[in-house]
């Protein structure tokens, strides 16, 4: 018997709302980027454990300015520590939300093919004969090993 974690329906127009929502989103932040996961891993993280010394330091500069090298642009740093506090809810928000949009995947993915296992497993075991082997050999190709290329020669 197939577990059943997830029974529901997404009507197709809501579907293309939410993709069309998720566009709109998009807009909004424009300055969104993507990075290479070697560029990524180089750079300083910000966490939060890095928040309340960021802030702090952003207070001892802004107060005392007169410590800081003339290249060191504090109004860059304001503007990196004001978009970084506007868009970190919305970041945990979206990966709160990309959590559970996959647990969502794996449970119903997991309804799909544990029904499918059960189709294939009984038109297997009963429909030998019945005009189903052309099909049950097509499915069974899902189930196919492929042997393994060894280095030795005989």
């Amino acid at each position: 018997m197939t577990s059943n974690y997830i029974s529901g329906a997404l009507l197709p127009q809501d579907r293309e709302q939410i993709l069309a929502d998720l566009a709109e989103i998009r807009t909004k932040l424009p300055f969104i980027i993507e990075m290479a996961g070697k560029a990524k891993r180089a750079l300083p993280k910000m966490g939060d454990k890095s928040r309340a010394f960021v802030h702090k330091a952003m207070e001892v500069a802004t107060q005392h300015p007169d410590y800081l090298p003339r290249s060191f642009d504090l109004e860059e740093m304001q503007r990196d520590v004001a978009l970084f506090e506007a868009i970190y809810p919305i970041a945990m928000a979206l990966n709160q939300l990309q959590a559970e949009l996959d647990d969502t995947l794996v449970a119903v993915g997991s309804d799909a093919y544990s029904a499918a296992l059960q189709v294939y497993r009984h038109v297997k075991a009963h429909g030998e004969g019945s005009g189903l082997d052309a099909l049950v050999d097509d499915m069974g190709q899902r189930f196919g090993r492929k042997l393994k290329k060894t280095g030795m020669t005989e």
